[in-house]
């Protein structure tokens, strides 16, 4: 029986080496808190010396996931059939991303693959933290905006009708306030079926057009220049450039490669763009600090700070500190934007529903005042 370390060998490829695969069918991604879990796992077995097609076997029986489980099931199947893990992994992009596939490469060819492992699970743990706390800034005035949405719908399309029906009946003189509430709720009814056809009809097209090239970058960059919620998504952009080439330089990932792999999974067309325009730049022989200054992308703390790391000759070290330094900035600002937005969102919704009880109720005090 082969000891982990030796199948980690069996049909290493170099790191930077490409092979070529089948176009897969299109799946949904699998969602990185499972491949973290699974990661962390397979290190350990890895570590206690557990031969690696074992592992797989073990890890696809007890996966939840099943999209997982049925891609780690492929890879051990290509495994057992000569092929590397990374190029096992590779053929399963839907679950592995070039960023992992690069790392387990380089894993198998330096014979670190458990070292790896752990550094790839860390890696993932991180993102999925930051990418929560974004996503927790947005919950709050999502749901409040949500909330109001409904509420205001039901006012005007099922309460206001009510009380105009009443008013009517009355024959009571409404006030200016009272008529224009009326007018805009026989309006709401009106262009319903056309507002919810709109909507659907643009997230459509927006959806279409975020997907081709220019509108990515267009819409992406719309968003780093938007107040508030751009300085946060700035920041985010910036910690995961950081954390994602500092993992990939000290996982042995030679550093044109790993700047190619940090655009692509960048999660931001701008991001993107940079850096591949700052790759030419490091290709021809300059260095990667004066590159990325040049973009305009990463502020001027982080092109200095990487200088550092260059003439020190820890870039990986001084990468993960920057990383470090922006998520707890990540952090911070996001309490500070959900302080802000909660008594704003709450102001708007009272004020909202504020204006609609009074103008339905004026119409009834002035009744009861002349019949007092």
């Amino acid at each position: 029986m082969r000891t982990a370390a030796q199948t980690s060998r069996v049909g290493v490829r170099p790191a930077g080496r490409t092979t070529t695969v089948a176009a897969p069918k299109r799946q949904r991604r699998v969602p990185a808190k499972n491949l973290a879990v699974m990661t962390r796992q397979l290190s350990v077995m890895i570590d206690a010396g557990l031969p690696l097609v074992q592992c797989l076997e073990m890890l696809s029986k007890e996966e939840p996931d099943k999209r997982l489980a049925d891609a780690i099931r492929q890879v051990q199947r290509d495994v057992e059939a000569g092929a590397s893990l990374a190029e096992a992994m590779e053929r399963q992009p839907h679950a592995f991303n070039p960023l992992f596939t690069h790392m387990i490469a380089a894993g198998e060819a330096g014979g670190i693959l458990d070292v790896i492992l752990k550094r790839l699970s860390a890696y993932i743990e991180k993102q999925v933290k930051l990418e929560a706390q974004v996503r927790s800034a947005m919950i709050y005035p999502s749901a409040v905006l949500s909330i109001a949405g409904l509420v205001v719908t039901g006012l005007l399309w099922k309460v206001i009708p009510t009380f105009a029906t009443l008013f009517d009946g009355l024959g009571a003189q409404l006030p200016l306030m009272t008529r224009a509430v009326i007018k805009a709720s026989d309006l709401f009814i009106s262009i319903l079926p056309l507002l919810v056809l709109g909507v659907i009809g643009g997230l459509f097209l927006f959806r279409r057009y975020y997907a081709t090239p220019g509108g990515r970058l267009r819409v992406d960059s719309s968003l780093l220049r938007m107040p508030l919620v751009g300085p946060i998504l700035r920041k985010v952009a910036v910690a995961r450039f950081c954390r994602t080439l500092s993992t990939l330089i000290s996982s042995g990932v030679p550093i044109l490669a790993g700047l190619d792999i940090t655009a692509k999974t960048s999660g931001n067309a701008v991001v993107e763009t940079a850096v591949k325009q700052a790759r030419g730049r490091i290709e021809r022989g300059e260095t990667i600090a004066a590159p990325l200054r040049a973009t305009g992308v990463f502020p001027p703390m982080v092109s200095q700070m990487i200088g550092a790391g260059e003439t020190t000759g820890s870039l990986d070290v001084m990468l993960g500190k920057i990383a470090e330094l922006y998520e707890d900035e990540v952090n911070v600002a996001v309490a500070g934007l959900v302080t802000v937005l909660e008594p704003v969102m709450i102001a708007v919704l009272g004020i909202i529903v504020g204006v609609v009880v009074v103008s339905m109720y004026l119409p009834l005090f002035e009744l009861i005042n002349q019949l007092a």
